[in-house]
């Protein structure tokens, strides 16, 4: 609902009950016993490589395009078809009285190496190619720009569509007046003659015609077509091009990156250090967060994620290792070390185990679209908070709870170290967040929800749908008082196939489209998008 330009956001009737969610594409999809396979980058790729695997998907600001990275230091972008259709037909569909029924649809659109792997020789440390974040900035006069990392290094790139130009119409035979071949638009045939490297014919035989040329014309350039060499007006080309490379800033591994709603500035942090980084300044940054004490051996927490505000330029939050929430605003202090607010939980009597401080520790944390409410994934839960109320969160998610008896077995495999992403639904009304298996959770937190779907990462994503009882919530928008609740719990174990769960098959990455009930998840090097 648009009331005096601003944008509410408005629970339907009927809120509670859980979307139907529909299987709508896959890129990168692999096949049973297939060899050579298009991976999700564009081109062929013998067999499945550890460098195909998704690191990092993230929608622009409208969810037209769609990004990703992976392992091997690559980004792909990914625009959106369905809505393209339908200009044409804008006034027609402005004079219906009901939307049209479509989901979004995308489709591949370019990619570019982002990153290489780089060898730092003072400290004898390998760095990586692998893509940690990637995150849009504001387009301008048609292009895209986007800010992509990995462990040490951002880069801002920009890509436009650029038209493909070159010279033709030449006075001479172009085969022996350059040495570099035949001239796009010439009818001439390539001679064998011996050329020289800066142009022309070391043979002797070139003479200019009795009574020489009857008139002369300038060369022009024409737009041609790169793939077929013939003359068109209309080719373009998707150009890539790194417009500032941001770097010897961190002594850590890049965490987080995060724009400012200002479109001027950006932050990134590592485990004990956040940056403030202007986009069109490189060469300097400036460190707003420290939290590395002067003895290493007092370490007891290090930060894990951080987030811009989305409205406000001066206020940012992260998290750490112990499960807290750090709010800070910028302009109490050049150096915010001192936060404005802390939201931490509270630990139930009893209930500390060797494995209470792992398992706390937050992955990821974002704003939501109101900027009033931060949702928070630890390795266990989902825990949605009110910036207004820093008592303790305002709704609980168990993810996968059915895990807690299994603690120790995951210790031992690593896996109770995987940084699951968290991400909230344009409208504020759901959450969702990955689980093992390649499944994913898509919780309501509006008023009276008990929503708690499990979908799968699969052509048929509709595996299990569990309903919670819970005590009813207030709406997003009317949280006044204390209000939690524990939503979500499965304690089966085991799939609705009694099948058990696969602790290799990992869906760590997923973003909500801005605007839509659309998700789209990485399941290894697969990507998949669903729609409700």
């Amino acid at each position: 609902m648009i009331n005096g330009g601003s944008e509410t956001a408005v629970a339907p009737v009927g809120g509670s009950q859980p979307l139907d969610w529909k299987f709508s594409q896959v890129f990168g999809e692999r096949t049973a016993g297939e060899e050579i396979q298009e991976g999700v980058l564009g081109f062929i790729r013998f067999g499945f490589s550890w460098f195909d695997i998704i690191s990092a998907i993230e929608f622009n600001r409208n969810g037209d395009h769609l990004a990703t990275g992976d392992r091997g230091g690559r980004v792909v972008l990914f625009e959106r078809t369905d809505t393209q259709d339908h200009v044409g037909h804008r006034r027609e569909l402005e004079k219906m009285d009901y939307p049209i029924n479509t989901h979004p649809e995308f489709r591949y659109k370019t990619e570019f190496q982002s990153h290489e792997p780089e060898f730092d020789y003072l400290k004898s440390l390998e760095i990586e190619e692998k893509i940690n974040k990637i995150r849009w900035c504001q387009s301008s006069n048609g292009a895209l720009f986007l800010l992509s990392t990995n462990d040490k290094t951002i880069k801002l790139w920009k890509v436009q569509e650029k038209k493909v130009k070159k010279v033709c119409n030449m006075n001479v035979d172009s085969t022996k007046a350059m040495g570099n071949g035949p001239i796009v638009g010439s009818s001439i045939t390539t001679s064998s003659k011996q050329y020289i490297a800066n142009g022309g014919c070391t043979s002797n035989d070139f003479s200019f015609p009795t009574g020489g040329f009857p008139s002369l014309h300038l060369p022009v350039v024409v737009v041609v077509n790169p793939e077929c060499l013939f003359v068109t007006s209309h080719e373009t080309n998707l150009m890539a091009r790194c417009r500032r490379i941001y770097t010897h800033a961190h002594d850590y591994h890049i965490n987080s990156i995060s724009n400012n709603s200002d479109g001027e500035t950006f932050i990134s942090a590592d485990d004990l250090r956040i940056n403030l980084w202007n986009l069109e300044i490189s060469s300097q940054s400036f460190n707003i967060v420290d939290v590395k004490p002067a003895n290493m051996e007092d370490l007891t927490e290090v930060i894990t994620s951080a987030e811009f505000h989305p409205t406000h330029c001066n206020m940012l939050a992260y998290s750490s290792s112990k499960g807290s929430i750090r709010l800070i605003d910028m302009r109490q202090s050049a150096l915010c070390d001192t936060h404005s607010k802390l939201f931490e939980g509270q630990e139930a009597p009893g209930s500390r185990s060797f494995f209470t401080e792992i398992i706390a520790s937050i992955s990821d944390i974002k704003f939501a679209k109101d900027g009033r409410h931060i949702l928070s994934r630890d390795y266990m839960t989902l825990k949605l908070w009110d910036i207004n109320m820093d008592s303790g969160p305002v709704a609980t998610f168990q993810v996968h709870e059915y895990l807690r008896p299994k603690l120790c077995d995951l210790y031992e495999n690593d896996s109770i170290f995987d940084k699951f992403e968290c991400c909230p639904s344009g409208n504020g009304l759901r959450v969702a967040t990955g689980s093992y298996s390649n499944l994913f959770r898509v919780f309501g937190c509006s008023e009276g929800s008990t929503e708690a779907t499990t979908l799968e990462a699969s052509k048929n994503p509709m595996r299990r749908q569990g309903q919670a009882t819970s005590r009813p919530s207030r709406s997003l928008g009317n949280l006044s008082g204390v209000v939690r609740r524990v939503k979500g719990a499965d304690n089966s174990g085991v799939d609705a196939n009694g099948n058990a769960f696969d602790f290799t098959s990992k869906l760590l990455h997923l973003a909500w489209h801005p605007t839509e009930n659309s998700i789209a998840c990485a399941a290894s090097n697969s990507l998949y998008m669903y729609y409700a």
